[in-house]
């Protein structure tokens, strides 16, 4: 079972596990959108199109009750939490609260309430449980405070549940990629709509203290972010895939360019060679 099959890397995950034979139960945030109509399109009737907001608790109970009477006793194998927001990359101090409080809510309280929620099934099959984190998860990245902050709060989640629930042989990992191109022309209208919300309830001495030629940057900042990012998702695929299968999967992935480099600068250096980094 998988959240955010939308778009992004939970829409190629759910065709490319479905396309090597899995039963894949794909959530999606709309299920008459475009998303869930092309993997019912495209995909074997082995696929279930689940409706499923994840900060609707109301909707992830439903989604448990239609995979428990399809799973009936053998359990669930596995549940992958990849539903997750971005956000408008800003300074923290220019981000509105509820724009810290938006990126828990989804990244971090959804996927902890899905993984609440199924638990018993994985319990059953002595499953896997993994969780979509994100280089920004491990290490702190400019512009990146709130998104950052709740792929911590995901990440940390997921080191305490690898070690609580392993005595029912249940593996858990955490995958934290580096930057991939995933349907960024919906993420663009959104940002745009963030953005407006933001400069509108900016204190004034703020405005002059960053300035305008700061604040109109950022823009430009978020246009050019794509070109940074890689099209190729499969080694995210790869990576999700041997975190589901392997008989010892680690507990963290680091698939894409610059994914583990920082990390090790982080963790093995002085914290002020990393800022200079």
């Amino acid at each position: 079972m998988l959240s955010g099959s939308d778009t992004g890397i939970g829409h190629a995950l759910a065709k490319y596990l479905d396309n090597l034979g899995f039963v894949v139960f794909a959530g999606v945030l709309n299920k008459d959108g475009p998303g869930a109509e092309e993997l019912r399109r495209t995909c074997s009737q082995r696929l279930s199109v689940l409706q499923l907001d994840i900060t609707n608790v109301t909707q992830i109970k439903e989604a448990y009750l239609e995979v428990s009477e399809k799973v009936q006793n053998t359990g669930l194998w596995g549940v992958v939490n990849n539903a997750g927001i971005l956000g408008f990359p800003a300074d923290g101090e220019l981000l509105p609260m509820s724009m810290y409080r938006q990126c828990m809510e989804v990244n971090f309280f959804g996927a902890v309430e899905v993984s609440k929620i199924f638990l018993p099934l994985l319990r059953k099959s002595q499953g896997r449980l993994v969780n979509m984190s994100s280089m920004a998860g491990g290490i702190p990245l400019p512009r990146l405070a709130a998104y950052g902050a709740s792929k911590a709060a995901l990440s940390m989640f997921s080191g305490v549940m690898r070690q609580e629930l392993s005595k029912w042989g249940i593996k858990v990992a955490a995958i934290h990629p580096s930057g991939f191109r995933t349907g960024i022309q919906g993420t663009f209208d959104l940002w745009v709509k963030q953005e407006k919300e933001m400069m509108e309830n900016l204190p004034a001495d703020t405005k002059q203290d960053y300035g305008e030629d700061y604040l109109l940057g950022l823009k430009s900042y978020f246009q050019d972010m794509p070109i940074s990012c890689d099209a190729d998702l499969s080694p995210v695929l790869t990576a999700i895939l041997h975190a589901l299968l392997a008989k010892r999967p680690h507990g963290l992935y680091t698939p894409g360019k610059g994914a583990y480099m920082p990390l090790c600068v982080f963790s093995y250096f002085p914290l002020w060679f990393y800022d200079f980094f």
